[in-house]
């Protein structure tokens, strides 16, 4: 497996001086939320990882590596993969059940039998295994209205919102940028767009995904945003902006003052990084973005 220099000097020095939480320390209490662990001792947000932005990695080895950093995490992970995780102590955040697609989601009403479906198969095995998070969509606009849009995903969302409940997972919808990076006709591009849906959908089990790397392209005001929707975010995804690069001093966000605002909302869940490293040495990059956030 390439570069694991970094990985081994994290080991040497000691994943506690960072203050993260020992694998297999997460888990889920309160309906979904992550077990006693926090990435320092002042949040309670507990840092995860997106499998597919470290996809040259084997599954295995990128499990073990990640675990060894100190995280105890891993984020958008296929249902047969679930186990590989949990093989290396590490908690599925948030797992992608194949309940539609990006382009094909929840504002589309022929979508939502597939939706449906695919959460009452697969929701029950989130909750027996521990996986406190499952994704979908709001889907391409291909023309349609926002008022639509948002009927019909709401629409859809009651009828989810009942199989979550009764499991105890969230449904997790997330915000994507419709600017650039493949999503160029993503409906649900702005905050509000979704809070209108969270409010009439009205449940404790279905809340917004914020990709933070997203909505700063949209709409910026990153720091406001979150804190006034701050109730109806379920979980975080990283980037850097521009480009989706790491989260460091080569883009324009300041992630520690963002960790730090998080942290003041009261947020227990977790925070998932989904940055494409540039570096030779993607798993130093990932080391050093917990560290920057483990800092803040």
């Amino acid at each position: 497996m390439p570069n694991l220099t970094r990985r081994d000097a994290l080991i040497a020095t000691g994943a506690a001086s960072l203050g993260l939480i020992v694998p297999g320390a997460a888990g889920r209490v309160n309906g979904g939320m992550p077990a006693a662990g926090r990435v320092n001792s002042q949040t309670g947000l507990v840092q995860s990882v997106a499998r597919w932005c470290f996809a040259d990695i084997p599954l295995e080895p990128f499990c073990a590596a990640v675990a060894d950093m100190g995280l105890t995490a891993m984020d958008l992970l296929k249902v047969d993969e679930w186990a590989v995780a949990h093989d290396h102590g590490l908690t599925v955040s948030c797992g992608d059940v194949a309940a539609g697609t990006i382009e094909n989601g929840l504002n589309e009403p022929d979508n939502h039998a597939t939706i449906i479906g695919a959460f009452e198969q697969h929701i029950p095995r989130a909750a027996r295994e521990d996986v406190p998070n499952v994704i979908c969509f709001f889907g391409n606009r291909r023309g349609m209205s926002d008022a639509d849009g948002i009927d019909n995903s709401i629409r859809c969302l009651k009828e989810c919102a009942p199989i979550a409940e009764a499991e105890g997972v969230t449904i997790l919808v997330e915000v994507l940028n419709s600017k650039s990076g493949g999503h160029v006709d993503y409906i649900g591009d702005h905050v509000d767009y979704a809070l209108e849906v969270m409010r009439a959908v009205d449940s404790p089990r279905v809340r917004i995904l914020y990709d933070i790397y997203h909505m700063q392209i949209m709409e910026g005001d990153i720091i406001r945003t979150l804190t006034d929707a701050r109730d109806w975010i379920g979980h975080y995804h990283t980037g850097g902006v521009p480009g989706r690069a790491e989260i460091d001093g080569t883009q324009e966000l300041h992630y520690p003052a963002i960790v730090r605002a998080i942290r003041d909302t009261g947020f227990s869940g977790f925070m998932a990084h989904e940055f494409i490293p540039r570096s030779d040495d993607p798993l130093g990059s990932l080391a050093q973005a917990v560290e920057l956030c483990a800092e803040a």
